[in-house]
């Protein structure tokens, strides 16, 4: 097919606008299903997504669509909307020339809309701006128009309309795909240079790549050569999503698809990689894409230490198709042998334990997460310290530095008064109040990214009644008085159990934590002494009292020195038992650092 009759597209929005709706009614307008096979959220092909009802993978679906006579290919991809998947999004628009910028017309602009609107014009793409949920009763599209014009500057006149409930505007979007989004360049006579935005792994097949042709064409029998890995494979199988795979003889310039070479070795395949022809090689590769940057870190251990090897085989799948995780081997004194894991967030770190445990059936303990740090030395030494146990000594550090995040929520008016005062409880700087109209803000702090990564995002929801939204952009780092709180479980530091916190907070948290891990450590026959200690000095200590046995029940009446000598005995047994015993700390307790109320 001509390149002039190719649309390549995305659809970016804010969490549950409706794009997963608008990618199952445009699926079903053009018969690319059957009403058979259809079902809501088409492309949300993970349990997990379905479950949550929210989108994690980005999905490629090629659509036939038949106008004026003329047939036109549109390649079509679904990407996430939650802030934690920003790097699905950027994936995505590097591979498409437009993007349908959704927005609920009950909702209006909100904080990811922002994020994605400004993302899509750093690449440049053809933006389409579309109002969804028109049907709704309490939808307000006029006066998102005026949002959208203030925070954005898209003019009224270029939004359309629609309800992917009713299919009411549909075919005025594919008019408008076809009219405002630019056909990809004619180069199928170039030598081949295609983009890979993602890859799965089949336990039969090897790895299957996905790719967005921009130069050349690739077909069955080629051999292919990966510029970053260097290594040449030959191609088994092309083809296309409908949503499900469908073989091809070849794919040409402008398309987007997938490619089976017999890929067995996950560490052959990097996303963002070009591929092209092993003989006729391209001059030079495509930019790719910027490595993500993990905002936080947590150890992930197996259950059961032999399960240490099956843990790094399921975590170097899953990273095949999620690149935007990292992970490194590190050992705990309590916990063994483990993983070093950095995720964008903490709705991401949850996803991935989740589809750690579902698709690769291992039982894991995973620490508490924390952020990377930035430590000047007093040898001018900058250290990063992605784990509390890499903090230097006291006397080796100068200024401690923390992550700093210029943070935007879009709100309601009535509800500015309550997020500032849960951004200023959190050490935020207040930056500006920008009204999109007389009853919607946006509100712009600074905070450290300490203090949101756990329970902010709740707070605000609860703050807010829901409606109002955050998105955040890290900026760098800043001095700030910090700690590193250790907890010590019968003297002996479990490093496991090691945060940083700010100075202030720490007797404080230092107390509520081992009370809380009173709760949750369950009590042996012997005394386990919890203590909060920030170096050598201890701020806060609990016991947990030994399982009583009444060893003189058997005595009654008689001499009083035989009760004693029973006694006597116990205790030196207690002596011999606390000397050598080891306390079972249980996977709740190393998350009870995140439930220490503020």
């Amino acid at each position: 097919m001509s390149t002039e009759r190719i649309r390549n597209f995305c659809i970016i929005a804010h969490i549950d606008h409706g794009k997963s709706t608008l990618a199952d009614r445009l699926l079903e307008k053009t018969h690319t299903i059957t009403s058979r096979e259809f079902r809501h959220q088409m492309l949300d092909d993970m349990d997990l997504e379905r479950e949550r009802g929210i989108t994690i993978k980005a999905s490629a679906v090629a659509l036939k669509l038949v106008r004026n006579g003329q047939e036109y290919n549109l390649n079509l991809i679904d990407t996430p909307g939650h802030v934690d998947f920003s790097y699905e999004v950027s994936r995505s628009l590097g591979a498409c020339e437009g993007a349908l910028l959704l927005v609920d017309a009950s909702q209006g602009v909100e904080a990811q809309t922002v994020a994605n609107a400004y993302l899509a014009m750093e690449h440049n793409l053809a933006i389409i701006p579309v109002i969804s949920k028109i049907d709704l009763p309490q939808s307000r599209p006029y006066d998102v128009l005026t949002e959208m014009e203030k925070t954005l500057g898209i003019s009224p006149e270029e939004a359309f309309m629609v309800s992917a409930k009713t299919g009411a505007g549909i075919d005025e979007i594919f008019d408008a795909i076809i009219k405002h989004i630019p056909p990809p360049k004619d180069s199928s006579d170039a030598p081949l240079k295609a983009l890979i935005f993602d890859s799965v792994y089949d336990e039969y097949r090897g790895v299957i790549i996905y790719l967005r042709i921009f130069d050349g064409s690739i077909k069955v029998g080629d051999e292919i050569y990966m510029m970053k890995t260097n290594r040449s494979f030959k191609v088994e199988e092309v083809g296309v999503f409908k949503p499900k795979m469908v073989a091809k003889d070849g794919l040409s310039a402008g398309e987007v698809g997938y490619c089976i070479a017999n890929i067995k070795s996950i560490r052959d395949v990097k996303v963002g990689d070009t591929v092209t022809h092993a003989r006729e090689r391209a001059a030079e590769a495509l930019p790719g894409y910027r490595p993500p940057i993990p905002m936080v870190y947590c150890g992930i251990y197996p259950a059961n230490n032999a399960d240490f090897h099956l843990l790094r085989e399921a975590l170097e799948r899953l990273s095949l198709n999620d690149s935007s995780f990292t992970f490194e081997p590190e050992t705990s004194q309590a916990l063994g042998f483990g993983f070093r894991c950095g995720f964008l967030g903490l709705l991401h770190m949850e996803i991935v334990q989740e589809r750690l445990e579902r698709e690769s059936n291992i039982n894991i303990v995973q620490t508490a997460p924390n952020v990377t740090y930035e430590i000047l030395k007093i040898n001018k030494e900058i250290v990063k310290v992605d784990n509390p146990e890499k903090v230097p000594p006291v006397n080796e550090i100068e200024e401690f530095r923390e992550p700093i995040v210029r943070a935007s929520f879009v709100l309601p008016t009535e509800y500015l008064g309550a997020i500032m005062q849960l951004a200023e409880a959190r050490r935020g700087k207040y930056k500006g109040t920008e009204y999109l109209s007389e009853k919607r803000a946006i509100l712009t702090y600074e905070l450290p990214l300490s203090e949101i990564i756990f329970d902010f995002f709740d707070k605000m929801k609860s703050a807010t009644r829901g409606y109002g939204t955050l998105d955040y952009d890290f900026i760098g780092y800043e001095h700030a008085d910090l700690v590193k709180l250790d907890i010590l479980v019968s003297g002996k530091r479990v490093d496991a159990l090691s945060t940083i916190v700010h100075r202030k907070d720490a007797d404080m948290k230092g107390r509520k934590l081992v009370k809380k891990l009173k709760n949750e450590i369950s009590r042996h026959l012997f005394e386990v002494v919890l203590q909060a200690a920030i170096g050598s000095r201890i701020i806060a200590r609990e016991s947990i009292r030994p399982i009583a046995k009444n060893v003189t029940a058997k005595c009654y009446g008689g001499d009083i020195t035989r009760k004693r000598k029973l006694l006597e005995k116990q205790k030196e047994g207690k002596k011999r038992m606390k000397s050598v015993g080891n306390v079972e700390i249980p996977q709740k307790a190393f998350l009870s650092v995140l439930s220490v109320d503020e």
